[in-house]
Order: C-alpha cells, then structure tokens, then sequence
C-alpha cells in the first residue's frame, strides 16, 4: 500500500468499482461476505445486531441475507434510521413494516430508538484502508453513532473491496472500525 488518495477520490473510484458489478455478482460476493461472518463470529440467540439495509440502486451488500440468518438463528436484529442529523438504531421482527426515505434507503415506519448495548454493528462502507477508517457517502451519520457510543462492542465493515490505498485526510471525528469483512477475508483492526 504505497498510495494514500482523498475520501472524495475514493469515493468516485469505489462507487465505480461496485456499480460495475452486475446483479448476480453483488449477490455471489454477498454470500461470501455472510459466509466469512459465519466463519468469524459465533452468534448466538438473544445477541443484538445493528445491520443496514442496502440502498440496491448503489449494488450495496445484500443484506437481506444477513437478516434472515439472523432471525433463523434467534439474533435480535436494530437497524439504522435517519431523524434529522442523527441516527438511531430500531429493532426489526420479520413482519416490521418499511417505508423509503428521502434518500432512497429503506427504513422501519417505527420512530422508537432501541438505545441498547450492541454486540455487533455491520457498518455499509464504499472502502475502507488498513487502519479501519472508512469512507462513507460523506454525511457523517455512523461517525455520529459511533462517536462515543460505549453500548457497541463490535463495528465491522462489509465491503466488496479489500483495503489497497490509504485515506489522505482522516479526521479526528472519524470512528476507526474494529473490523472488515470482504469476500475472502476478515481483517481485525484491534490487532496491532
């Protein structure tokens, strides 16, 4: 990794990279970013899980997947919601009703903020580097939840693309994650 770029460049360069996969692609690469999950974390009923749900005209992550192991296997499953600046963090049943935001993201209708302890948060990315700092769409909401926020234990990124640049201008307020997760591989952060 001898190359460090802009969160902008590589924004432009990673939402190209995934909108360049085709529909059976994003969901073949989906199923092994389960598949290594599966293979990392033993989960277990009652553990608590905040997942996105993914924006499909960006070809984000199949989560659905993820959700549905997840009610298979007894999890409690939160994800996120925009109000205002902030987000929360509702719990979903598998006959939760959704609505679409104004940013074309599926959300729960339910407005209640579960505002528990989080064994695992499963944070959408366009890229992350070898440090655990990702790069987002730029609106700051998962630095915002996660800023602080000692009731998450787990901030794990999913993502198509293993880190290969570094970020030019991480900030102060940018939350590192504690681990990535791509089609071949996990990577743990909090190891130094």
């Amino acid at each position: 990794m001898n190359l460090s770029l802009t969160k902008k460049e590589l924004r432009t360069i990673y939402k190209e990279k995934r909108m360049a996969l085709s529909q059976d692609e994003v969901n073949f690469l989906s199923q092994k970013i389960l598949d290594q999950f599966i293979l990392q974390f033993n989960i277990i009923g009652n553990q608590k899980v905040n997942i996105f749900l993914p924006i499909e005209k960006f070809n984000e992550i199949n989560t659905q997947i993820f959700i549905d192991y997840f009610f298979n296997k007894n999890v409690r499953v939160f994800v996120p919601k925009i109000q205002g600046e902030n987000m929360i963090s509702v719990e979903i049943f598998p006959n939760s009703e959704f609505e679409i935001n104004n940013w074309g993201i599926k959300e729960p209708i339910s407005n209640i903020d579960a505002n528990v302890e989080l064994d695992y948060v499963l944070t959408p990315l366009l890229y992350c580097d070898q440090f655990g700092n990702r790069v987002g769409y730029g609106k700051g909401f998962y630095d915002s939840f996660f800023y602080g926020n000692s009731k998450i234990h787990n901030k794990i990124g999913l993502n198509f693309f293993s880190p290969n640049e570094g970020i030019a201008d991480v900030f102060q307020k940018d939350v590192a994650l504690d681990g990535l997760i791509t089609p071949s591989e996990y990577i743990d952060f909090t190891v130094k």
